[in-house]
């Protein structure tokens, strides 16, 4: 059994494994602890209680410590949320509120998150960053992030990916498929990754955050596992696509997209698709050929879909999944 070697005497080290991806999650503050267990507690990533070999991505938790300047003549661009990334095509920086993140390649990936104050237990740009953190290591091993829902139809076994922006009505749909008997993936984010030529998706969160209704501003969180017995799926090939925004109207509307029409939407929903030079790659030809692999619809969502069974009949009828 190998020994990783760990300077400054960290406050607490915890082991993950996703996807045979090994996470060495480590934090330099005490009080970080509690904070970081519960926001990876949410995630779709097993625990591991003991290791035997050197972990993929070692991600280390800094509070209240003198940040790392970044290096000057570095490429930069905003990003979501009010963030810049400044990179030299490999290694980059992003800067993101109170907070910096530092990637550098290498045998473990290494991923440095500076805090200059301790979050707040509800911070979501702390959980944010943390994501982009676990992301931006994955992306590394050909796991690419979508910021989607993911339900699987249940005769065809088939992923069905609901892809849109915050406030789009995802998790609201994702929710209303499972009470259907979809089993379901995450109704925010998932991993994409080419598994024996295809594109598979597996689910990043393991709660939904659903709005009562389409236009309301509050969530709620649970599991649907726990509170409906939705039946939870690690994974899926995925066989469709649909694009979904609210139309504010009573009926809903559903077309059928192009394959350069459904690659164009993907590139708008993955950004670090263009930004991490570094797999940029990798990330568009999994996305060329996730294109290419499925049907795609635009869905303009009416409040027709809040009524029983209705959006799986819709879309179990429309989208070609059996």
């Amino acid at each position: 059994m190998q020994v990783i070697q760990v300077s400054d005497r960290p406050a607490s080290q915890r082991f993950y494994a996703v996807a045979g991806r090994l996470l060495f999650i480590e934090s330099f503050d005490r009080r970080l602890d509690d904070l970081i267990a519960r926001l990876f507690a949410g995630w779709q990533l097993a625990p591991v209680a003991s290791i035997e070999r050197e972990p993929d991505i070692r991600i280390n938790f800094f509070c209240d410590d003198a940040r790392q300047q970044i290096p000057e003549g570095l490429n930069q661009f905003e990003i979501a949320d009010g963030g810049r990334c400044y990179t030299d095509g490999e290694d980059y920086y992003l800067s993101l509120g109170n907070l910096l993140m530092h990637l550098q390649n290498g045998r473990p990936v290494r991923v440095d998150l500076w805090l200059s104050e301790l979050p707040d237990p509800v911070d979501s740009m702390f959980a944010r960053a943390t994501s982009f953190a676990v992301c931006a290591g994955l992306r590394r091993f050909g796991l690419f992030e979508l910021h989607s829902a993911g339900v699987v139809h249940p005769r065809s076994g088939k992923g069905l990916l609901i892809i849109g922006p915050s406030g789009s009505g995802k998790s609201t749909l994702a929710l209303r498929l499972a009470m259907a008997a979809w089993p379901y993936l995450s109704d925010d984010e998932l991993l994409l990754s080419s598994v024996n030529g295809e594109v598979e998706a597996r689910g990043f969160r393991t709660f939904f955050a659903v709005r009562e209704e389409l236009s309301s501003p509050s969530r709620t969180c649970f599991e649907p596992d726990v509170v409906l017995g939705s039946g939870r799926r690690t994974s899926a090939s995925t066989g469709a696509l649909v694009f979904i925004s609210l139309n504010g109207e009573q009926k809903s509307e559903l077309n059928r997209l192009t394959q350069a029409e459904a690659m164009a939407r993907l590139l708008r929903s993955c950004p670090w698709a263009t930004y991490d030079t570094g797999v940029a790659g990798a990330y568009l030809e999994l996305l060329s050929r996730l294109a290419r692999q499925t049907n795609a619809f635009d869905l303009f969502a009416g409040r027709d879909l809040l009524a029983p069974s209705y959006a799986s009949q819709l879309l179990s009828h429309s989208v070609s999944l059996d």
